[in-house]
């Protein structure tokens, strides 16, 4: 990936108690003395990858980055208690306090982006700009397309693999049936399913098939806290009412931002980022001819680069 900045270690790392159950791990990339810029990563529940810091340019920015509740290097892993989008905002809040940031420029993928939105229009005042990468807005049909009918038309191969733990007459409903073994008390149940679930996300998110995403996705430790947490939160919704960040994007109205999305991603459909983009005057959408979900793919790459360096310019 010779877009990418060049590979670089944090100059700072912490972890923060944020109450009595969740610590979380944050570290600091870059130019102490930078832009800020928060990186918020994806599933929920797939926690920070290295090439994440290479979005920026190191010289102009203060990256943060940290793993949310339950994943990553975050504890407890794979932890559903008091973990939704509202203590994810809160420990948004309580990353910058501690920082002692201001304001910040925010960039989030997938449910990154869904996390994004949600902190922006809760607190608008402490966003600089947002890039933003494949948008998940959390919709009961996004959830519906991509567990239940509509992806496996296109995928009914890697689908046949996805439903294999679920018994015929569960199928469906499957985030239910997932969603129950994902919380069970049967450990090989519970595990079957979460490799099911996470090979089946890692299959689907680029155009052409990327072994090294696909590796990832199946690492039991990364598919344990994908699949849990993705199940808990999607089972509620994400915890937001039907439609709210739509509804309340007007909230975006004074946020310069870049939307990137894959013209075939079959994850998170084009449909969701062009319906934002039509609320968010502000906001420029690029869409990605040859690519489908994945920030590892090279068109995507080169417009969150292209997003980051010109917010280095203006932000400056």
């Amino acid at each position: 990936m010779d877009d990418l900045y060049p590979s670089i270690e944090p100059y700072a790392s912490h972890r923060i108690q944020v109450d009595p159950i969740h610590t979380l791990y944050l570290e600091e990339c870059g130019s102490p003395g930078g832009i800020p810029a928060l990186f918020l990563h994806g599933g929920p529940g797939a926690g920070c990858e290295p090439f994440h810091r290479c979005f920026f340019d190191p010289d102009v920015y203060r990256i943060v980055l940290f793993d949310q509740r339950g994943c990553g290097r975050s504890t407890p892993h794979a932890e559903l208690r008091e973990n939704t989008t509202w203590h994810l905002i809160d420990d948004i809040e309580e990353v910058r306090r501690r920082l002692g940031i201001e304001r910040w420029l925010v960039f989030g993928g997938s449910w990154g982006s869904t996390l994004a939105l949600a902190y922006a229009e809760a607190r608008p005042e402490r966003v600089l700009a947002l890039v933003l990468r494949g948008i998940f807005l959390c919709r009961p049909r996004e959830i519906q397309w991509f567990y239940q009918e509509g992806a496996c038309r296109v995928f009914p191969d890697y689908w046949e693999d996805f439903v294999a733990p679920i018994p015929e007459p569960e199928r469906d409903d499957l985030l239910a049936a997932f969603h129950s073994r994902l919380t069970g008390g049967d450990d090989i149940a519970r595990m079957a399913a979460a490799k099911a679930w996470s090979v089946w996300e890692g299959r689907t998110a680029t155009l052409s098939g990327n072994p090294a995403v696909i590796d990832h996705f199946s690492d039991p430790r990364v598919a344990l806290s994908l699949a849990r947490i993705e199940a808990h939160y999607f089972a509620n919704q994400a915890f937001l009412e039907a439609d709210r960040l739509l509804a309340r994007a007007q909230r975006l109205a004074n946020i310069p931002g870049v939307i990137v999305h894959g013209r075939y991603d079959l994850i998170c459909p084009l449909e969701s980022a062009w319906e934002l983009a039509r609320r968010w005057p502000r906001a420029e959408l690029r869409i990605i001819p040859d690519a489908g979900h994945s920030a590892a793919e090279p068109g995507i790459r080169r417009a969150l680069i292209e997003a980051t360096d010109r917010f280095a310019g203006e932000l400056a």
